[in-house]
């Protein structure tokens, strides 16, 4: 029996093994002719995107439910490393995954880098785990004696993350502190301008959401120790505050580091149209941990908007290859952003120099149907559902 093996269950991931799925059932693959097998350290597809909400209720998704009806296998371990030689993987406890055809969609990771505190004291929303944590030590300070310090969060990192998250956070912050008549406080700080990455169209609609959502801002300015008291900014300004979030950076998934080619600056590898790593045999990637070419100019991006198609194109190929069928080209030529600014709305963009399209609450709109349906997979538990999903086709903009 052949193997593919996948590594990871997040958005390229689930779409890769729902990918492959769908293949070997159009070109009508006898059932043991091919096995699919998912590794990933959790037994669950998390809506990563949403973590920056109060809600998390919806957000986690058991992989059983996506993955049995379709015949793809899932153990939940840690990948630690792949040997692109004798085509294996190796898991936590030693255990090892012989395969054919391998598709890496581990993902990426939050950077936290060599700041005093950080790793005791800060928190994060760059996983379902991190967002619960932050969830729950909210929650603990506004049951408790609290102060303002105890209703101010300072929020590292005013890109797209750290945006969404300082927009949300007023009305929990009055939700958990008003009977206290605390006023909740956020602190947005960054290194650059805010939105640096947005463009000037959409600069002008994100200061002036964080101004409406009573955000402050500190600019040009980083922080250099973190603590159970706030955080100390390289100005010398102590901010007093009980939480700290850091959104500042992300990279790709460590295991790329396991295969014997060269990698960008965010460390992903270099793919080619067909999801393939360039110069190694046998081996697809999708998702945070690949940059592909989505036209001939631009790079992928690290988000959902890309790694959904990026996997389930890469599902796709990565059955025709093994069974030596014609393979799909994958290119996207629209790309869009849209923006959560909490009560403040939405912002959305297109094009790559994200040229504002809507914004308020009709962007809002479209962020909430991207957020609560579209990037959703089928939860029926119906095989059809899921292998329908997983077509190699790219849908329409929002």
């Amino acid at each position: 029996m052949a193997a593919v093996v996948v590594i990871g269950s997040g958005f390229a991931g689930l779409w890769a093994a729902l990918g492959a799925a769908r293949r070997l059932d159009d070109l009508a693959v006898p059932p043991g002719t091919v096995d699919i097998t998912m590794l990933s350290a959790t037994p669950f597809h998390d809506i990563r995107v949403r973590n920056y909400e109060a809600d998390l209720s919806d957000s986690r998704i058991p992989l059983a439910d996506l993955l049995d009806p379709v015949g793809v296998a899932h153990v939940a371990t840690e990948v630690t490393a792949i040997d692109t030689d004798t085509r294996t993987v190796t898991a936590a406890g030693g255990t090892t995954y012989c395969y054919d055809r391998l598709v890496l969609a581990s993902g990426s990771q939050l950077v936290k880098p060599a700041v005093e505190g950080l790793r005791e004291f800060g928190f994060d929303v760059d996983t379902h785990d991190g967002a619960v944590a932050l969830q729950q030590h909210l929650r603990e300070l506004a049951a408790g004696r609290a102060t303002p310090a105890s209703a101010t969060v300072v929020v590292v990192g005013a890109g797209l993350t750290g945006i969404e998250t300082a927009c949300e956070l007023p009305n929990r912050l009055h939700a958990l502190f008003s009977r206290h008549q605390i006023t909740g406080r956020v602190v947005l700080v960054d290194r650059n301008e805010v939105g640096s990455d947005m463009g000037a169209s959409a600069l002008p609609v994100i200061v002036k959401a964080l101004s409406d959502n009573g955000i402050e801002i500190r600019t040009g300015v980083y922080v250099t120790v973190v603590s159970e008291r706030g955080v100390l900014l390289s100005s010398g300004e102590q901010l007093e505050a009980a939480t700290v979030v850091w959104c500042a950076g992300m990279r790709a998934s460590p295991l790329t580091e396991q295969l014997p080619v060269v990698r960008d600056a965010a460390g992903r590898l270099p793919v080619d149209d067909y999801l393939r790593v360039v110069g190694i045999p046998a081996v697809f990637a999708a998702g945070d941990v690949a940059a592909a070419r989505m036209d001939d100019r631009h790079l992928s991006v690290m988000s959902c908007q890309h790694g959904r198609p990026m996997g389930r194109y890469a599902g796709y190929n990565v059955v025709s290859d093994l069974l030596e069928e014609p393979m799909l080209a994958l290119r996207i030529p629209w790309y869009v952003t849209v923006l959560d600014l909490g009560p403040a709305g939405a912002v959305y963009t297109e094009g790559w120099q994200r040229t504002v399209v809507s914004q308020g609450m009709q962007a809002k709109a479209t962020k909430q149907i991207i957020n609560t349906r579209r990037i959703y997979p089928p939860l029926t538990g119906n095989r059809a559902d899921l292998l329908a999903a997983a077509a190699p086709e790219l849908q329409a903009r929002p």
